[in-house]
């Protein structure tokens, strides 16, 4: 079934349906761990058009996408080994694609050096990172737009340092 999508660069033009593909996850997928008003602030993180482009230009930001070309998830890592984001679309999980762009960003920081990755990752997809290694570091409670949530700081070692 994987072969049934492919792994790409974002472009700014995917910026509006990036948007859609996150806040339409986060309001039916992330529900399962976290109040409608929770879900409902998280997702309006998503509004701001430009700070999606600004994602894509400054960090390395890939998108998979079907056979229809449709994105149907994405992620993002920053050269500091920082992966800011990991959404699969809420009609495509259980597919593999979630690993697919955690493979890729994986091997793209240990190709770029980086010697470990962190996140900040939330209770629903805690289990999901846990098993590829992640290990939590701390629990804690991250401002949204006007409301805390609680997700966790997440660590995995990539690459071990030479110097041991």
């Amino acid at each position: 079934m994987k072969a049934n999508f492919i792994i790409r660069a974002a472009l700014e033009s995917d910026a509006v349906e990036l948007k859609n593909l996150f806040q339409n996850t986060v309001l039916a997928i992330n529900r399962r761990d976290y109040s409608q008003a929770e879900v409902e602030d998280w997702a309006s993180c998503g509004d701001n058009l430009s700070n999606i482009e600004d994602m894509i230009k400054t960090h390395y930001f890939i998108v998979a996408v079907n056979q229809q070309s449709e994105i149907v998830g994405f992620s993002s890592i920053t050269p500091q080994g920082y992966l800011h984001s990991m959404f699969v679309h809420k009609d495509f999980q259980g597919e593999g694609i979630a690993t697919m762009l955690l493979n890729e960003i994986e091997q793209y920081a240990i190709t770029n050096g980086i010697i470990r990755i962190t996140s900040e990752v939330s209770l629903t997809a805690r289990p999901f990172f846990e098993k590829r290694g992640y290990i939590v570091e701390e629990e804690q409670k991250r401002k949204a737009n006007q409301l805390s949530l609680t997700n966790f700081w997440m660590a995995k070692q990539v690459i071990c340092p030479k110097n041991l």
